[in-house]
Parts: structure tokens; sequence; C-alpha cells
């Protein structure tokens, strides 16, 4: 909608047409409830995953785990997230984003309560499995959203907020979930946790119910999308910046796995386990920021080369520290493990066509969540074979074969 506006300069009158403050309005608004949904979302279902490592030495206990078992639980989520994000993308084009990420949430939410009800190391995989699936839709099917609702500018701003929100939930989640496991036992936690997800899911299908039309026009985008592939604008680059996120999200989701029995082994109580881990996590939001503001002054490339040489310093620190020296290690580790998929999921765009993006993105979170399916189990092998620490410094290692891929990697990047 226009409005016409008389302008008089000497003696004639000349008209200029303007936007019409409402419409600018309206799709600001629209904006905001995409963002406000999806961060949402975000919050609860980054909280869901991230729970599961306080919860894990737990079952260890109760159920006479090994840490090889411990590895296969923590792979069973993540096995649904690297298998399903893709089919979730190609299945949203059909019954349409939201109502999926609508009945996503609430799977994900009954399958986390119903591990309350869990009396076997096989119930416990089942209902993390089933956990998993319905949280596999969210990472592709928000950034999509936000994609789309965002012009290429501001877009980048928006996934940055959007990705802090999940860094919330990690936070919250996993000090409240420790908070709870201490005072009403981890089955009750459980309970409590997976119905607040769920109501999240009823709440988001209400915030962003403006979204109609978009689900109505996924079929055509889906037609168009795979007559023409995935719209990859340099295709190498992409493979070089995914191969980083593989390594970057085997050494997150590895040492996560088992950081809370390294704690254990130096006198750390659940309670302490769940302070560490929301530690972990403030670091992380923090090095969304830090690690932001670093590519911009120095760099993509050397960002990435600085956050994984912290990475494995500050493990190889933390294996060797006292319990309090490692809680004083939290939070500057959180910052380095988390800084470098700050700074990828930034660089994705800059490789795929703008109208591919949510493709992409799907593509990239699957790569990676195949990562973490694989990393628990391995390195819970080598923790049975030889010790936690001996594996944590095995990640810390690892951490350091991302460096070569960043120097083959500089010669694409914008902004080296």
């Amino acid at each position: 909608m226009y409005l016409r506006l008389p302008t008089k300069i000497g003696t004639d009158h000349m008209t200029a047409t303007l936007p019409a403050p409402k419409s600018i309005d309206h799709r600001d608004k629209t904006q905001r409830k995409s963002l406000l949904g999806t961060c949402a979302v975000h919050f609860v279902h980054d909280g869901i995953g991230d729970a599961l490592y306080v919860l894990l030495p737990i079952w260890g206990q109760a159920f006479a785990l090994s840490y090889t078992q411990i590895g296969m639980l923590r792979a069973a989520y993540s096995t649904s997230l690297a298998f399903l994000q893709m089919p979730a993308g190609l299945l949203a084009e059909r019954v349409g984003v939201v109502r999926l990420l609508v009945a996503g949430t609430i799977v994900a939410g009954t399958g986390f309560a119903l591990l309350a009800t869990a009396s076997s190391f096989v119930n416990l995989g089942m209902l993390i499995l089933l956990a998993g699936i319905g949280s596999s839709v969210q990472h592709p099917l928000s950034s999509e959203i936000i994609s789309r609702a965002y012009s290429a500018a501001t877009r980048r701003a928006a996934l940055g907020v959007y990705n802090f929100s999940g860094d919330l939930g990690k936070m919250a989640v996993t000090a409240a979930v420790g908070l709870g496991v201490a005072m009403i036992g981890w089955a009750n936690t459980a309970i409590a946790y997976g119905v607040v997800v769920g109501l999240v899911g009823l709440l988001a299908s209400y915030a962003l119910r403006h979204l109609s039309n978009f689900d109505r026009g996924t079929g055509s985008v889906s037609k168009t999308a795979v007559a023409t592939g995935w719209g990859f604008t340099n295709a190498q680059a992409f493979a070089l910046l995914s191969g980083i996120h593989i390594i970057d999200s085997a050494c997150r989701t590895g040492l996560l796995t088992f950081l809370p029995f390294l704690l254990i082994a130096s006198g750390a109580a659940p309670t302490t386990i769940g302070f560490g881990l929301a530690l972990v996590f403030v670091g992380g939001a923090l090095g969304k920021l830090v690690c932001g503001l670093l590519a911009e002054r120095v760099g993509v490339i050397r960002t990435v080369v600085i956050t994984e040489l912290a990475t494995g310093a500050l493990i190889l620190s933390a294996v060797l520290a006292p319990l309090a020296g490692q809680l004083v290690l939290l939070v500057p580790l959180g910052i380095a493990l988390n800084g470098t998929s700050s700074v990828l999921y930034g660089t994705v765009a800059e490789f795929v066509r703008e109208d591919r993006q949510g493709r992409s993105f799907g593509l990239f979170y699957t790569l990676g969540s195949a990562a973490s399916v694989t990393a628990p189990f391995l390195f819970g092998i080598v923790s049975d074979a030889t010790s936690v620490p001996k594996a944590l410094l095995g990640i810390a290692g690892l951490a350091l074969a991302t460096i070569p891929l960043s120097a083959l990697l500089r010669g694409h990047v914008q902004t080296r």
C-alpha cells in the first residue's frame, strides 16, 4: 500500500510515492514474531540436548553402565539429528514448516518426560531416540524461517540472536536440571522439563501463526529446489567449511559427554556438575559475541585457528587441574569450544545462493550431527580401554586437525 503525498515547489505541484508506515510496521512485527517463536523453540530444544550431559552420570550409576554405553546413549540423540534433519526439511515442504516444527517440539518434550519411566539401558536409549526425533526438526526449519523472514543485510544478525537463544537454553536448563536432580530427583525433573517443552511447542504455534501463507508456499519452493540442486556458489569452500564443522562438533560433543566424569573423579557432586556445565555454556554464549568481534578484527580463518588452539590447551589444563582449577577453566573453555561454531555458521551463506539457504543449513547441521553421533561412542571406547583423562587428551589433539583445513579455506573466505 502506498501514500501519495503532495509536495509544492514554487507554483508546481509534484507527488512523491512513499511506502506506508503501516506496511513497514507489519513487516517488522512479522520478523519479531518469527524470531521470538524460533528462539523460544531453540531455547528448549538445546536445553534437552545438553540436559542429557547432567543426567548421563546419574544413569551411569543407577543402571551400572560402562563408558561405552554412556557414549551410546548420547549418540542415540545425535543419531536422530544426523539422519532426520535433512528429511525434516523435505517433509516440511509437504506438510508445512510451522506445523512440523510445532509437532516436533511436542514429540521431543514427550520423549524427555517419558525418560522417568525408563527401567533399563535399552529403555533409556529408545526414549532418548524419540526425543531426538522430535528435536531433529528444530535447527533446519527455524533457520529457514529466519532466513526467509529477514533480508540478506539483517539475516546474519537475526541468526546470531537465534543461536544465542540456544546458548541461553543450555545455560539455564543444565543448571535447573542439576538443581532439580538434587531437590526432586532425576525422574521428576525429566517429567517437569518435558512438560515445559511441550507447552513451548504450543505457544510457538500461536507465535508463528502468521506464517500460514509461508507454509502454503512451500510446495512451489520444493519443486524449484529439487530441479536445481543445492545452489552452491563455491562447493569446494562449503566442503572445507563442513570438514572443520565436523571436527569441531566431534570435539564439542565428546568433551561435554565425558567432562562430567572428569569432574566426578575430582570430587564433584551432581549439583556441581550441573553448575560446571552451566559455566561451559556461559562461556559458549560469550564465545558467540567474543569470537564474532574477533573475526571482524583478525578474520575468520585466524579466529578458527585461535579458538581451536585454545580448546586444545584448555582441555589439557583441565585434565591436569584439581576440581577448583577445573571450574575456573570452564568459562574460557566454553568460549573456545563454542567460538568456532559461531564463526562457521555465519560463513555458510557466503557459499550458497540466497534461495537455497534452508537446505544448505540443513545439510550443514546434519554433517555436524553425524560427527556428534560417532564421537561419544568412539571416545567412550577409548575411556573404557584407557581412562577418561586420556580420552579427553585425544579430543584436544583432534581439535588441532582443523588447522590445515582452515589454511585451505583461507583463499575462499571474503574476510580472512
